[in-house]
């Protein structure tokens, strides 16, 4: 009989930006990939990944009625298909994943950590909220995979159901060869496509329109460095629901004519080529896969100083960490980046060095033992 393997996440976005080489290999393995997500505008993209597709009616609040039916789908599906795994992700689909897993004795299930809403630093309705539940469905977890440091110190202390399976692993790994800023005129070529000059200091910004991804502060202090200088712009990659929001703002900030809002964009590592630095001023994060295609493409990064970014950026050295909502002081490193290209440099060379034990291929074969130990404890 032919395994099958259930990926959950509440929305296709994660799905298809992060896992479909976990999708890949299983199915050279010979398994039946499954996914169980809330469908939308990139359906017929995942249903054309070789996998098959479950609509589930999650909402990311983890307040919404819908999510009762999200999960009465889930317990149906889990019932009638038999998985002989389940891989989770995301909040709310990962705590419903696996209390239809509980209810239907489907296991063993693997559970990854994109980030827990509790952290050092969050607000206390955050450990009031989310802590609770997931003491509870670490009960229904046969393996935990943590991504940050901050996070994996976390995990340690939740109930698992096998004591001391929680592993810490380099997120979702990346294709390291993708964002080679090669001399192959690329970097040119984007900049002339995108009306920009040569001697132009392009930040690029790469993120969902939301609340956390905090554009403001980059906006703001993009404020100041364009009275300044003439020849700075933000590029923005992403879409969301904060996108009309944003336009007021910097219309209303006066920097319109200095942003390029660029929308969904399935050319990150040219982006990258074109621009000069990596700006990410979130007020959280897991393991933000945009700062790593930064180090990859040897661009420096300026990022908040929060989990995540901080397993990935040594202040200093492949770019700089500066605190939340601090805009004097990010714009204080973009300009030591803009006038010291040699530092700039440097950073991005050690960015490359440091991305290396994120590569996908090494962790595919780390997950692959999370797997295994997984489905060596299914009949515990």
């Amino acid at each position: 009989m032919q395994p099958k393997i259930l990926f959950v996440a509440h929305v296709e976005n994660h799905l298809l930006n992060f896992h479909q080489p976990f999708f890949a290999y299983f199915r050279a393995k010979g398994w039946q990939v499954h996914v169980a997500t809330s469908m939308g505008k990139r359906w017929e993209e995942l249903a054309g990944a070789g996998v098959i597709c479950h609509h589930v009616a999650f909402a990311r609040s983890p307040f919404s009625l819908s999510n009762i039916k999200a999960f009465r789908q889930l317990r149906q599906i889990m019932a009638q298909e038999k998985f002989s795994l389940v891989h989770v992700h995301t909040p709310v689909g990962a705590f419903l994943g696996r209390l239809a897993a509980k209810l239907t004795a489907t296991k063993p299930v693997v559970y990854t950590v994109h980030g827990f809403h509790f952290y050092q630093g969050s607000p206390v309705r955050n450990w009031l909220l989310y802590y609770p539940f997931e003491m509870l469905a670490a009960r229904w977890t046969d393996e935990l995979v943590a991504i940050n440091r901050e996070d994996y110190q976390l995990a340690k202390k939740l109930p698992l159901r096998v004591k001391g399976t929680v592993s810490l692993l380099g997120g979702v790994g990346l294709d390291l060869q993708l964002y080679c800023c090669a001399e192959n005129g690329v970097r040119s070529q984007v900049r002339d496509s995108l009306g920009f000059k040569a001697d132009d200091l392009l930040m690029l910004f790469v993120g969902e329109f939301m609340a956390g991804k905090n554009h403001l502060q980059s906006l703001h202090m993009l404020r100041e460095l364009a009275a300044e200088r003439e020849n700075v712009f933000l590029l923005l990659a992403g879409e969301g629901a904060y996108e009309l929001e944003l336009r007021v703002l910097v219309k209303s900030l006066g920097v319109a004519e200095r942003v390029r809002f660029l929308g969904f964009r399935r050319d990150i590592p040219d982006l990258l080529c074109t621009c000069d630095l990596l700006l990410l001023t979130s007020l959280r994060e897991g393991l933000p896969r945009a700062v790593m295609e930064a180090m990859a493409a040897g661009r420096p990064v300026v990022a908040t100083d929060i989990r995540g970014n901080r397993d990935l950026i040594a202040d200093g050295e492949n770019g700089f960490l500066v605190p939340v909502h601090d805009v004097e002081k990010t714009a204080e490193v973009v300009r030591k980046l803009a006038t010291d290209r040699e530092l700039a440099a440097r950073m991005g060379k050690k960015g490359r060095e440091m991305v290396k034990p994120y590569a996908l291929e090494q962790v595919l074969a780390e997950m692959e033992q999370v797997y295994a130990r997984a489905l060596k404890s299914r009949l515990l």
